[in-house]
């Protein structure tokens, strides 16, 4: 294939309800679509899901279209390209900035499934028909609340629930959730906001029966994780920390987790995100595809993702009502008894719903 014209949309989605972590506060997710067109006029679609501030990684939005204009658009338009795979190395010139690689390169993976006749789990070598999902629930005005919504979402079929913790904010909600849910498949996530001085709380959390607790310690550690891992009876689920293969591959020898979390964007797109995956299914550790407030696009990424066979932890991949008034794409992803079914159609497996893009796009930029 080669890439004629690509189309940048900022658009920006209004939320639900709040969504609140160690690290802030989100009631609108604000995201970049990617629209690629090929020679033979096939359209590919990806999303940039780096936040407007620099709360996750050091990408932003802006960062994002920045590198795409500058840099990621001008090394791939006109270029011919015989496999997705072709462009983590076309991009390797350019250091990190995983985020604004994994946009593009999606879009062009959704071309290559389309061209090839597959669904984009088929391309990836995935071989699920439904995939288990779970769901990430933000820090609440209290803990009653927050059981109340946990209760909802077992009604749902969620087949597992993520917890948002940080300092003060820890060991009594857990123990709380567990006084009233005992056997709920149950797992907290602390954005990195704890150190290795946290080792007494951290391992209270022992007692509660968790499946994992995310990424406790800093962004870029995976020596502090080790030395953690070794003290606690519940795995350590790396997120932040993981960007690469190299970074997978070097917290497997160092025994920094029992668990990791793979997401697209976080580590530069789909090709370095089966890498990942191939690596802990060779050395034993489960994986699981991690959320980012993504919208359709993204969404659709992550579900034929999840159809590889070593993700056999229920994912972040919430339906597409749990987070939007309405999505972007059509039909919305749907969760049914805590399963959502892989698209079988060529390509994403979804139609873009561009009444919707369209009133929520603040600007728009065509590269050719």
């Amino acid at each position: 294939m080669k890439l004629e014209q690509i189309t940048v949309r900022h658009i920006k989605m209004p939320m639900k309800a709040p969504f609140t972590t160690s690290f802030g506060t989100i009631d609108e997710k604000e995201l970049l679509l990617i629209e690629a067109i090929d020679q033979s006029g096939t359209k590919g679609w990806g999303e940039a899901v780096a936040f407007v501030a620099p709360w996750y990684t050091e990408e932003t939005l802006k960062t994002t279209w920045h590198m795409l204009e500058d840099f990621l658009i001008p090394i791939l338009l006109h270029k011919e390209v015989e496999h997705p795979d072709e462009i983590s190395v076309l991009f390797s010139s350019i250091r990190r900035n995983c985020m604004a690689k994994s946009s593009i390169e999606g879009a062009v993976w959704d071309i290559y499934a389309q061209q090839t006749k597959q669904s984009l789990a088929k391309a990836l070598g995935g071989n699920k028909e439904k995939i288990e999902v779970g769901v990430s629930v933000g820090i609440q005005s209290s803990t009653e609340a927050l059981i109340d919504l946990l209760k909802g979402h077992v009604k749902k079929g969620y087949k597992r629930v993520k917890v948002k913790i940080k300092p003060g904010h820890d060991v009594e909600v857990i123990r709380a959730i567990r006084a009233e849910m005992p056997d709920l498949p149950l797992m907290v996530d602390a954005n990195s906001a704890y150190s290795l001085n946290d080792m007494d709380v951290l391992q209270q959390l022992d007692a509660f029966n968790l499946l994992m607790i995310e990424q406790p310690l800093a962004v870029d550690d995976i020596v502090d994780h080790a030395k953690l891992q070794r003290k606690l009876k519940t795995p350590i689920c790396l997120d932040e920390s993981i960007t690469s293969f190299e970074d997978a591959r070097k917290a497997i020898e160092l025994g920094s987790c029992g668990v990791m979390n793979i997401k697209i964007g976080r580590v530069g797109g789909l090709t370095e995100a089966r890498r990942i995956h191939d690596l802990c299914k060779e050395n034993n550790i489960p994986v699981w595809c991690g959320g980012m407030l993504e919208a359709g696009i993204g969404r659709a990424h992550n579900i034929a993702l999840t159809s590889l066979s070593n993700f056999v932890l229920p994912g972040d991949t919430a339906g597409s009502s749990h987070y939007w008034y309405e999505d972007i794409i059509t039909p919305e992803v749907i969760v049914e008894d805590g399963y959502i079914h892989v698209p079988q159609k060529a390509g994403i497996g979804y139609t873009l719903n561009m009444k919707v893009i369209d009133k929520l796009t603040i600007s728009t930029k065509v590269y050719q």
